[in-house]
């Protein structure tokens, strides 16, 4: 998948399919001598605010994208240290792997929102992302990259903390940015509106992937997963079957899982376009 580059900075991450990485060997070396104890970690109760901080101009897209968000947030909070050794739903990805991925997003959310533009928009929500022609591979630099950050933490409340403590400012940031502003990123040019409505896809999909071998976590909200359905279905060119649920519509149409017997009879010809590869 392409990675274009975002602001002169490292290449953009948070692409739903982006996450193909190998862990190095022995990127658990030095847990003997992490910092002892987690200082008491703010919950998701800091994400709510968000809503209380909104502008007049507060949206519908904004909405949805701080609701998707907090959603997230909150079950990366809400996850036992164990789970983060748990295999996430990018492939060669643990779960401490993907929140790391989080923690750059929301850190591209907060230069994206201070990067404005005086042109014309050039993208809006669906037509920011792009399909490859095939699913990524592990061999990316960036992705190797964030399985070393990841290790680096070496214990989950830092992980949990930092992410709680960027990830906040992100959602204030989007809750106060005002949906007409033009903003730059990736080269294009699109409204903050249309910005973040686009990232409520890469909540929604990193969400299912969060949780991907986590049964007893909590679940994208399902506003945002028929929201990001409607935008794969407009970058597709056509509806899922109405049979699908939104979770498996996304799960199979992004080759999250492949589909089985019935719902590849069921896909018909849609069946040989799969998956969608979206960055």
């Amino acid at each position: 998948m392409t990675r274009p580059m975002r602001h002169g900075r490292l290449p953009a991450n948070g692409r739903p399919l982006s996450c193909a990485a190998s862990p190095p060997a022995g990127a658990a070396a030095g847990r003997e001598n992490a910092t002892p104890g987690p200082p008491p970690l703010p919950r998701a109760g800091r994400a709510h605010a968000v809503v209380r901080l909104a502008a007049p101009h507060y949206r519908a897209d904004v909405d949805l994208f701080s609701h998707s968000w907090t959603a997230l947030r909150t079950a990366v909070a809400e996850l036992s240290d164990e789970d983060f050794a748990q295999p996430s739903g990018c492939a060669g990805w643990l779960v401490r792997d993907l929140v790391c991925h989080l923690v750059i997003d929301a850190q591209d959310v907060l230069i994206t929102l201070a990067t404005p533009a005086e042109t014309e928009p050039t993208r809006d929500a669906v037509t920011y992302w792009e399909v490859a022609e095939a699913p990524p591979t592990g061999d990316d630099p960036l992705d190797a990259l964030t399985v070393r950050l990841a290790a680096a933490y070496e214990e989950p409340w830092l992980l949990k903390f930092h992410l709680d403590d960027v990830g906040s400012a992100a959602g204030r940031a989007a809750a106060l940015a005002d949906p007409r502003l033009r903003v730059a990123t990736r080269g294009e040019v699109l409204t903050a509106g249309d910005y973040l409505s686009a990232y409520v896809l890469e909540w929604t999909l990193h969400h299912l992937d969060l949780v991907a071998h986590l049964p007893a976590a909590a679940r994208p909200p399902a506003e945002g997963l028929a929201r990001t359905r409607e935008m794969l279905e407009k970058i597709a060119g056509t509806a899922f079957p109405a049979s699908f649920s939104d979770t498996d519509a996304l799960l199979v149409g992004t080759g999250r899982r492949p589909p089985t017997g019935a719902e590849k009879a069921e896909l018909g010809e849609l069946a040989a376009k799969l998956p969608f590869v979206i960055g």
